[in-house]
């Protein structure tokens, strides 16, 4: 039996203390299949967009994730996160959200 996890795909842009990233993939459902990874089959279902390509979906492949279900919206971008972590590593700012949005024509 495997897991299915249904969630944001997402790029982090995440600084520390000890340093910082201004891209890296992110988003729970990434989190969660990367961690489940190690103990069952996991299938990830969610958004992606343009800026999204094989080398990020390649990180979930090559811990056996299946990625069939991770939908490329065309002419969409990805959801985005920044964020600024002070010494106390459990407590966070959020700099800015970017919702994934598909570009829609008329």
């Amino acid at each position: 039996m495997s897991v299915t996890v249904v969630g944001s795909i997402a790029f982090d842009a995440v600084k520390t203390p000890f340093g910082e990233r201004e891209r890296m993939l992110g988003g729970a459902a990434v989190h969660f299949a990367l961690a489940a990874s190690f103990f069952d089959e996991v299938r990830v279902v969610g958004p992606v967009g343009d800026d999204f390509g094989d080398a990020e979906l390649d990180v979930l492949r090559r811990r056996g994730v299946d990625v069939s279900d991770v939908e490329h919206v065309a002419g969409g971008q990805t959801f985005f996160w920044a964020g600024e972590y002070g010494w106390d590593l459990n407590s966070r700012e959020t700099l800015e959200t970017r919702l994934a949005f598909r570009a829609f024509r008329a």
